[in-house]
């Protein structure tokens, strides 16, 4: 039967931290054809390969602090279907006229999300149907030591967790660099915002 488990799990070494360090923005589509590891592999659900004839441009935010990714199983027995919602809660420090431009863009799109983690994880958030902007606050605070800036709620919903990206953080082109060897890999592009 293809749902039988087929691991167990040990209790892991104390040898992680929580926390994001990089979110990486993909227009939705852009990615071209991503391949996924089949099920019952020892790497399912891993992304293993994307083919695009052009270069996939990806938007680097650099983050630290109150934000994070949080991932809910939705499973009815009732109706026999399974889903998970991946929510990716953001906080960016600092409001300037490009930032509104930008992420009135995001809100109006459904961009693909690349989340890198403090352990060296990269993770896809919305492989298949793009991350929906569900809410968020433009802010100047009140008392001096209040946030000035953005708070964003990205909202997916899938088939599968967040896809796992198998990546070299010594490459330049981190993350998309793991697929630059293979055949069709698209180049890659990372662009970082000028604000400080």
């Amino acid at each position: 039967m293809a749902c039988d488990l087929s691991l167990g799990r040990k209790e892991p070494c104390k040898d992680v931290v929580g926390g994001i360090k990089n979110i990486y923005f993909v227009n939705y589509g852009d990615l071209g054809t991503v391949a996924v590891a089949a099920s019952g592999t020892a790497n399912e659900d891993e992304i293993t390969n994307m083919t695009n004839s052009s270069t996939v441009v990806a938007y680097k935010y650099e983050v630290k602090g109150n934000s994070s990714l949080e991932q809910t199983v939705n499973s009815s027995r009732e109706n026999g279907t399974t889903f998970y919602e991946q929510t990716l809660n953001l906080t960016l420090k600092k409001l300037s006229k490009e930032d509104n431009k930008e992420l009135k863009l995001m809100a109006y799109g459904r961009p693909h999300v690349i989340v890198e983690d403090y352990n060296g994880n990269c993770m896809m958030v919305g492989l298949e149907h793009g991350a929906d902007v569900s809410g968020g606050t433009i802010v100047t605070g009140a008392a001096m030591g209040d946030l000035s800036g953005y708070t964003l709620t990205l909202t997916a919903m899938e088939t599968a967790p967040a896809n796992f990206m198998v990546v070299d953080s010594a490459e330049a082109l981190f993350p998309f660099s793991e697929f630059a060897g293979l055949t069709g890999s698209p180049a890659a592009t990372i662009t970082v915002g000028t604000n400080s």
